[in-house]
């Protein structure tokens, strides 16, 4: 793999806040404090020593105030996205005789302050929007209208997610609990049934695992991060078959007297309460999730101790400073990236073809990172896929409820290549751009033991 911040003027040098991929033709959309969204083509590296490319296309020119989040719809043929004051739109794609162009559709109204999370339904007709008004809605697309709000959050919503088998959709806010809303649908008077989502889970605490000679009958903890995390951002994200959902902005203390850890947590579809594993703590707090859409072939003959899958997703997990890549086969990231921007990072994105990963930053750029065919492992084919989703319906994984793990590898990788990155700069004495710096991790995780527990609505 290969890349790093690509230098070029992506949105008048002002903070980029979003980007996505389109999932069809690849190109990059990408939104910024300017009030633009802005459209690239991605080019492949030309030597082993540079990275990929990003060629200006397009500008969509409608929004009056900062772009903070957009995504395409799974189709591709169209694109939301929300902005300061309460601003959504919704493009659509349109033939013409010199190509393709983006028209907007609608404008979405209801939320009366910044929309800062969305995402699509599977299938383009509804969206879920997350805002600083501390309320979700979910949105009839077709209709153009309000399909119902969720208003349980008593801070920001900063994260969204909506299950792709239509059951759940999951909110985290900065109120320091995530939601999980289950879907009750409701039968019309013409017989249909429409969409309902009642809260299922407020997930918010868990039990510290305390000495047998304690004293204490219990004590909890905060899971998440209260609102001083300094991002507006905490995006969460289901695996594509839905099997687990991956929560960002988490923080944990083993003991009274431990410092906090930052972490994202896994929570397990078969019990949405509680976490079911901890990924490996980084040095500053985890803003965002994203998975790759292709699936792929196991590397060993099972999905290891934590995953019963017959194949194996990849994820990506960006905290405030650094990028971790993941996959379900082993506990350990499979590479850190440090060192690649001077402010926080916003939000991150894979191509369709899983060639490339990018993620927007406040300090005004963007990194793109390349992969090599082999990077990530072979593409698990579709008749594979089909017969693994019959075998393991009802039952797509097997993770074990009070597993946590936090291995110090991934803090020690994060902070050396900090360490050389601050050295370098340094050295040089001046203020370009980092270059990204890859540590794979391989080192076999501690295994610590608590119980996590919901508390219901």
């Amino acid at each position: 793999m290969r890349g790093g911040t690509v230098q070029i003027n992506w949105h008048d040098t002002k903070p980029v806040l979003t980007l996505d991929f389109h999932p069809k033709s690849g190109l990059l959309a990408t939104g910024g404090a300017d009030f633009d969204i802005k459209l690239w083509q991605i080019n492949p590296s030309e030597g082993e020593n540079k990275g990929p490319t990003a060629s200006y296309q397009s500008s969509l020119t409608y929004h009056g105030s900062a772009v903070n989040v957009l995504r395409f719809s799974p189709s591709g043929g169209l694109l939301a996205s929300g902005a300061d004051g309460g601003e959504l739109i919704i493009w659509k794609l349109h033939s013409t005789d010199v190509g393709q162009t983006w028209k907007v559709l609608k404008s979405l109204s209801f939320h009366r302050k910044d929309v800062l999370d969305m995402e699509w339904s599977t299938d383009d007709a509804h969206l879920i929007t997350g805002s600083v008004d501390n309320s979700c809605i979910i949105w009839d697309v077709c209709k153009g209208s309000v399909h119902q709000i969720l208003d349980g959050h008593l801070h920001y919503v900063q994260g969204v997610a909506w299950d792709p088998l239509g059951h759940y959709v999951a909110s985290l806010s900065s109120d320091r609990t995530c939601r999980i809303y289950g879907n009750k649908p409701l039968t019309t008077s013409k017989g249909l049934k429409t969409l309902n989502y009642a809260a299922q889970h407020v997930i918010t605490k868990a039990e510290q695992q305390l000495p047998a000679d304690s004293k204490i009958l219990s004590a909890k903890t905060h899971l998440f991060h209260d609102e001083t995390l300094p991002s507006f951002f905490r995006r969460l994200a289901w695996s594509p078959d839905g099997s687990f959902l991956v929560v960002p902005a988490g923080s944990y203390k083993f003991s009274s007297t431990s410092d906090s850890v930052n972490t994202a947590y896994i929570f397990s579809r078969k019990d949405l309460s509680r976490p079911a594993l901890q990924l490996p703590a980084s040095g500053k707090p985890v803003i965002a999730v994203r998975f790759c859409p292709i699936v792929f072939n196991l590397r060993a003959h099972n999905s290891g101790e934590f995953f019963k899958l017959p194949y194996r997703y990849v994820f990506a997990v960006a905290t405030l400073n650094s990028l971790y890549i993941y996959d379900t086969e082993s506990v350990p990231p499979i590479a850190v990236f440090a060192g690649l921007h001077y402010a926080a990072i916003t939000d991150i994105s894979w191509s369709p073809d899983a060639k490339y990963l990018a993620l927007s930053s406040q300090d005004g750029y963007c990194t793109l990172v390349e992969f090599d065919s082999d990077d990530l492992g072979s593409p698990f084919t579709i008749s594979e896929a089909e017969k693994a989703k019959d075998e393991n319906k009802n039952s797509v994984h097997q993770v074990p409820h009070e597993v946590i793990t936090t291995p110090n590898a991934v803090v020690e990788a994060e902070s050396r290549a900090n360490r050389n990155q601050k050295e370098t700069e340094a050295s040089e004495g001046k203020q370009a751009l980092a270059s990204p710096i890859s540590t794979p991790v391989s080192n076999k995780p501690a295994k610590r033991r608590i119980t996590p527990m919901s508390i219901d609505p």
